[in-house]
Parts: C-alpha cells; structure tokens; sequence
C-alpha cells in the first residue's frame, strides 16, 4: 500500500500544488488530443497516449518493483478499470475533434454529480433534499451548455456525457482498489490494460505521422500523461478527496486558455452560465463531502 502523510495544513498544500500540476497538465494533454486527432485517427492517438505513458512508467517502476507491480489484491476490478479508461479516453478525444475544450470541460465537471446519484443505487445512500437540489441544478447546467435545442448542438456532446459517466465508475473503483493496491500498481494496470486492447484497432487504422511535430507531440502525451496520474496519486496521499475537489475545477481555466491560444476557441456566454452552474452544483457536492470527512 501507498504511504499516507497526517493531514496537516502544510501536507494539504503540498497535495494542492500536486492538484494544480495535474490540472494543467490534463488540460494540456487535451489540447495536444485535440490537435493530434486532425491528423491521426483516434485510435491511434490514444493507444500512442497511453504506449508514451506506459514505456516512462515502466522505466520509472519495473527496476524497483519488478512483478509486485502487476500482483494486486483487486485483478478484475483492475480489469474493468483498463476497459473503462480505454473508452472513456477514446470518448473524450473524439468529442475534441468536434467540441470547444471549455465544452468537453464543462460536461466532464458533472462527474461529482453522477458520483452522488450512483451512491444513490449503488450504495443505498440517501442523498437528502439539498443534495438532490444541487444534482438537478447541476444538469440543468448541462443542458445550458450541450443547448439541444439549438441548431449549435452537436451530437459529439454525447460523447463527452460517456466520457465523464466512465470516469466516475473509473473513481468509484479506483477508491476501492487503492485501499489495498498501491497507486503505482493503480496506474500502471489500467495503462497496461489500454495498451494491450486498444493494439489491434490501431494497427488496422494506422496512419504514418507525416511531420515531426506530431511525433514529439505523440511523445510528449506520454510525458504529459504521466506527469498529471502522478501528481493526482501523489496529491491524495498528502490530503483528503474533499479538500482537493474544489481545486480541481480550475481546469476549466486551462481549457479554456489553451482553446483560445491553439485553436482561437473562446465560450459564449452559455457554456459560461452552464458551466457555472455546474461548477456550484458539483462544490455543493463536495463541501458536503469534505463534512462527512471531518
């Protein structure tokens, strides 16, 4: 198991500076997706995400950990964590090739709320009047945002809505798993796991990149990659999921920056308010939370 500092105020800002750090850098692994999947087909921008990834890791773990890393007290779990995180990233950069990144953002902030309906049916939690509130404003924020009414409507959004269902079961067990695997096996598994699946398919769509800008973005993914689950294992070990939440929806900012600059994307005024409203939503969830943490 992974070693877990006292939560004391110094340890809980060494684990938001590692929030942070992952925050920029899953903003900037997006925006090199986005670039990325109008060159090379989707499949084979993901397994080369995760391929970059997983050849770093297994530099940086297999000397010292040797097969302790892939002998986990949770096999299947880790095997529907592979799956899960095979199709939510190849949802993810499909819906980039279509939607602003502060969109594809905005629906990604709905995981704490798909988080709180699942402990609903999952794990027979009663959420109470104010948090069913704050999940209903959170998808009406949504619906601001995806505007199925309107002829701007996209229908990659649904991409992004099974993106970010995947990744809240992806969390849900990853709390499981990390009570008894450490976070070097968590994520190294599931990388693993993408690798090995997503193989075929991106052989069958292979395209040669033609510029070496594509290749050193290709590798760079992995470094970026890398950088960003290391910093958010690391970031729980040092302070509490409750307290780091909120930090995490400054992502949007990112998103919303490296849009503008790469691909001169800025949001109207609908994915602000939408936004906004599920950002509330999703801290209302958390600071509840961050109560019963206490």
């Amino acid at each position: 198991m992974s070693k877990h500092f006292e939560d004391t105020p110094q340890n809980r800002r060494i684990g938001i500076l590692f929030i942070v750090l992952a925050t920029v850098s899953f903003a900037g692994l997006d925006a090199m997706a986005k670039y990325l999947v109008q060159f090379l087909p989707v499949t084979e921008v993901v397994w080369f995400r995760f391929f970059s990834q997983f050849v770093l890791m297994s530099l940086l773990f297999l000397p010292k950990q040797g097969r302790a890393l892939v002998k986990v007290a949770h096999p299947k779990l880790h095997l529907i964590r592979s799956l899960l995180l095979t199709g939510m990233t190849l949802a993810n950069f499909a819906a980039l090739q279509y939607l602003p990144m502060a969109q594809t953002a905005a629906i990604e902030f709905t995981v704490p709320i798909l988080i709180a309906i699942f402990t609903v049916y999952y794990l027979k939690e009663s959420l109470g009047l104010m948090r069913w509130m704050a999940v209903l404003m959170g998808f009406i924020g949504v619906l601001i945002v995806a505007r199925p009414w309107s002829a701007d409507f996209h229908p990659a959004i649904f991409l992004s809505f099974i993106n970010a269902t995947a990744y809240a079961i992806f969390l849900m067990i990853t709390r499981r798993v990390t009570k008894d695997d450490s976070a070097e096996q968590s994520q190294y598994l599931p990388i693993l796991g993408v690798v090995i699946v997503l193989f075929p398919f991106m052989l069958a769509h292979w395209v040669v990149p033609a510029e070496p800008l594509l290749w050193f973005l290709i590798l760079l993914m992995g470094a970026i990659g890398g950088a960003g689950h290391f910093s958010i294992a690391h970031a729980y070990r040092y302070a509490t999921a409750g307290k780091l939440g909120p930090f995490l929806y400054q992502k949007i900012i990112y998103m919303t920056f490296f849009g503008w600059l790469i691909f001169n994307q800025l949001p109207d005024w609908q994915v602000i308010t939408g936004t906004s409203i599920v950002v509330l939503s999703g801290l209302y969830l958390l600071l509840h939370e961050m109560k019963q943490e206490s």
